[in-house]
């Protein structure tokens, strides 16, 4: 896995410099804070690729700490929480996190994920990301026309409806990438999963549905009434491109 900057958000000690050491293991440059009001400033310095981030932070809530994240940084966002109403960690999917994980965690699981959202394409997609990821010229993925004047520019990771740009975290993205290439396939909620996170998450159905439910909306809000996305009723879901 290419090694990138993180943040580890978590008021926990112990918990904070076990999750530090697990990702400088894996070859992070690691930075950590245990407060929320300080993560602008460190989003501003260190520009991260991924944060781990503490639902239940003292001075300000963790869901909207990720909503903050998410005016500025495209990086990945895991939410660490001990909350066991599964409405919490909805929210955190709604407003931007990438993925959740439920303390206690294990390590290895905790490594597996990160691995798993670092084997997609770690190409530019916004104003935050971090490093330089850009592909070599010579290695160019077409675009992809869904009609409808919804465009998949892969290579420069960026969703168009008729021109404007549709604001999608890396997630929705590569959601929205593997519904295009195989149009018309009916996916179900585990082969999902599979494919993004590499994985067999009992929480894959609310993790899925958070993810397709946050892509609808925005590509509703670029093009009302136009329908890419469909449930399969009882399997999952079909992008179908329009004519």
């Amino acid at each position: 896995m290419q090694a990138g900057t993180a943040l580890v958000i978590e008021d926990d000690a112990d918990i904070r410099a076990l999750v530090a050491a697990v990702l400088a293991g894996s070859g992070f440059d690691v930075h950590q804070s245990g407060t929320g009001r300080e993560v602008e400033a460190l989003l501003e310095k260190h520009r991260p690729d991924l944060i781990t981030l503490d639902l239940g932070l003292p001075d300000v809530d963790g869901v909207e700490v990720c909503r903050r994240i998410r005016e500025t940084s495209d990086a990945y966002v895991i939410m660490l929480t001990a909350r066991t109403e599964e409405g919490d960690r909805l929210i955190g999917l709604h407003v931007g996190a990438d993925d959740y994980m439920s303390k206690p965690f294990s390590t290895r699981e905790l490594q597996a994920r990160v691995t798993a959202l670092f084997r997609r394409p770690r190409h530019p997609s916004g104003p935050g990301t971090g490093g330089n990821h850009a592909p070599p010229a010579s290695a160019v993925t077409p675009d992809l026309d869904l009609g409808g004047g919804l465009v998949i520019e892969q290579d420069r990771r960026e969703v168009k409806v008729n021109g404007v740009a549709v604001p999608l975290t890396r997630t929705e993205f590569d959601l929205l990438v593997l519904f295009a290439q195989r149009a018309g396939q009916v996916w179900d909620r585990p082969s999902i999963v599979r494919e993004m996170w590499q994985s067999d998450f009992q929480g894959s159905k609310n993790l899925v549905d958070a993810h397709v439910g946050n892509l609808r909306r925005k590509l509703d809000v670029a093009s009302p009434g136009a329908v890419w996305i469909h449930t399969v009723r009882g399997i999952g879901f079909r992008l179908d491109p329009l004519s």
